[in-house]
């Protein structure tokens, strides 16, 4: 039988470009490595300008249409349209789930319907001179601003996770100003969250898995040990979720429980960490199963 021809679209012309780079290039490797003998995977490339690149040599969409029997999209959501009136099956994320990616504030109004809080936030964008005022004074005029909205202690971290920024635990004034000039010198976006401390959980979840409208895995635990009560609280918010979220195929779902046992909702992730020893393929080999059952399950349900 011959190989499926697995197309992967990575890059883009958004800001997200160097993590899509990153992220394609995983699921490039894992399928070669691990699932060669069904799959020939094929690298798309588009760059920063928007043309499409196949092997090096610039493309249109509609040449893909004898080229892959199935393309996986880490780039822009959008594509999917393009992809969809070109009849080629694709792994896309739609446009309803990839703006909360975008929007914290929509995140956080959108999921009050699951009945769950999320830390408070601020995003910073990029520094700009006309609109923010002198460079000198702007970390310290943030970092006013942000005290007085919630207390210390901060997370502060790129907003893109695109950078070589360092994430920031902010105790006092200072740290937080420290974080904010770091994220300022990268040039990007920065968010700062209430950190909350307690038990840390990711949770997994795929759609019609191993029989099941939506699949979720066991809770890995970043921090702390999970009751068999949190667990079951945990498993029907990540099931929530994947619906409330319109995650087609894959979300992860981080959580802290606090002190007093009140579950906040972190972030998510609606594409897989396909590295060894990720909490994913934790997950994965606490029910029995490889990440790579779970990526040849994705493709054949697409």
């Amino acid at each position: 039988m011959a190989k499926k021809q697995i197309g992967v679209i990575r890059g883009g012309t958004g800001e997200h470009y160097a993590s899509s780079l990153k992220r394609g290039g995983e699921i490039i490797s894992h399928i070669f490595e691990n699932l060669q003998d069904k799959y020939r995977v094929v690298d798309i490339l588009i760059d920063k300008k928007g043309v499409w690149h196949l092997g090096g040599v610039p493309i249109v969409p509609a040449d893909l249409m004898s080229k892959v029997d199935l393309v996986w999209n880490i780039s822009d959501s959008s594509l999917s349209a393009t992809l969809d009136s070109l009849s080629i099956p694709n792994i896309s994320h739609n446009s309803f789930s990839s703006a909360f990616v975008n929007s914290k504030e929509m995140l956080r109004e959108h999921i009050k319907q699951v009945g769950i809080s999320m830390p408070k936030s601020i995003v910073l964008p990029v520094y700009q001179k006309d609109f923010d005022g002198p460079r000198e004074r702007y970390s310290i005029k943030k970092a006013k601003e942000i005290h007085e909205k919630f207390s210390a202690p901060w997370i502060v971290k790129s907003f893109t996770l695109d950078s070589n920024m360092a994430v920031h635990l902010a105790k006092t004034f200072n740290e937080l100003v420290a974080g904010i000039e770091d994220g300022v010198k990268h040039g990007k976006s920065i968010l700062i969250e209430e950190f909350i401390t307690g038990k840390v959980a990711s949770m997994h979840s795929v759609s019609h898995f191993r029989g099941k409208e939506t699949y979720v895995f066991p809770p890995v635990s970043v921090f702390g040990n999970i009751s068999s009560l949190e667990k079951e609280e945990l498993t029907n918010l990540a099931r929530n979720l994947h619906n409330h979220l319109g995650a087609k195929y894959y979300l992860k779902s981080d959580f802290v429980l606090n002190k007093n046992g009140r579950v906040y909702f972190l972030d998510f992730d609606l594409m897989p960490n396909l590295k060894s020893h990720s909490h994913f393929s934790q997950a994965c080999e606490s029910v029995g199963a490889k990440m790579y059952h779970v990526v040849e399950h994705i493709i054949e349900n697409a």
